[in-house]
């Protein structure tokens, strides 16, 4: 039997045609992709979609354990997602995160934040991160980072150094400075999973599609288990 996703798809047949054709056109442009597993494919080949940029079939790289975390933790119902920056929760689409009983959570523009980054000589992405903590919003959630490469260091120092469990860290911060870096250092994560990209390359966009690429795998796989 088939199962077609219903919560996760575009709302018009139109919408619908528009985006697996284009799902097709990079299925085929992008050739054998032997290096991601069938779950894996289809997060890589929506962040491509999001940016047109066949890069990141190769630059995308997952904990092994990445894809089975994110995917219980959308099918758990009422994950929180913990983002650096207001632009991921808008970009979500709210009815698909409200059929999974799914949060967002952004802190960069508190007062109490950024009144700390001031005092402490830091960025908000630092405190935004360590008010999360504080307010028990990290362990198991879904923390996604696609814009401050201070707020992915801050989110590693916090599950080494304090303990933090996240369910997943979907880390992309785009950029020139500790970009790189800071991705590079969550790949050397163990405590937890992660889903990171290579180089300067990244941006909300992208966390954004891989996680509205990890809904649309958690329908698909609640429907065959039903």
């Amino acid at each position: 039997m088939t199962h077609t996703n219903s919560i996760t798809e575009q709302l018009t047949e139109a919408g619908r045609a528009i985006e697996h054709g284009s799902f097709a056109i990079i299925d085929a442009e992008a050739g054998p992709h032997d290096r991601y597993t069938d779950e894996q494919w289809p997060l890589v080949r929506r962040m491509i979609h999001a940016n047109a940029d066949f890069d990141f079939n190769g630059l995308t790289v997952f904990h092994p354990d990445a894809m089975r975390a994110g995917l219980d933790a959308v099918l758990k119902g009422g994950t929180p997602i913990v983002a650096d920056v207001e632009m991921i929760c808008v970009g979500l689409s709210r009815p698909r995160l409200e059929h999974f009983g799914m949060t967002t959570l952004h802190t960069i523009s508190d007062e109490d934040v950024i009144d700390a980054a001031r005092a402490e000589n830091t960025t908000r992405a630092v405190q935004a991160m360590r008010k999360a903590h504080r307010m028990g919003k990290l362990d198991g959630a879904i923390v996604g980072i696609g814009n401050a490469p201070t707020a992915l260091l801050e989110v590693i120092r916090l599950i080494r150094e304090e303990g933090a469990r996240p369910a997943l860290v979907i880390g992309m911060p785009v950029g020139f400075v500790s970009a790189a870096e800071s991705k590079e250092e969550l790949m050397g994560v163990n405590e937890v999973p992660w889903i990171a990209i290579k180089g300067r390359k990244g941006g909300s966009t992208l966390v954004v599609a891989a996680i509205h690429a990890l809904l649309a795998v958690a329908e698909a796989a609640h429907k065959r288990a039903a």
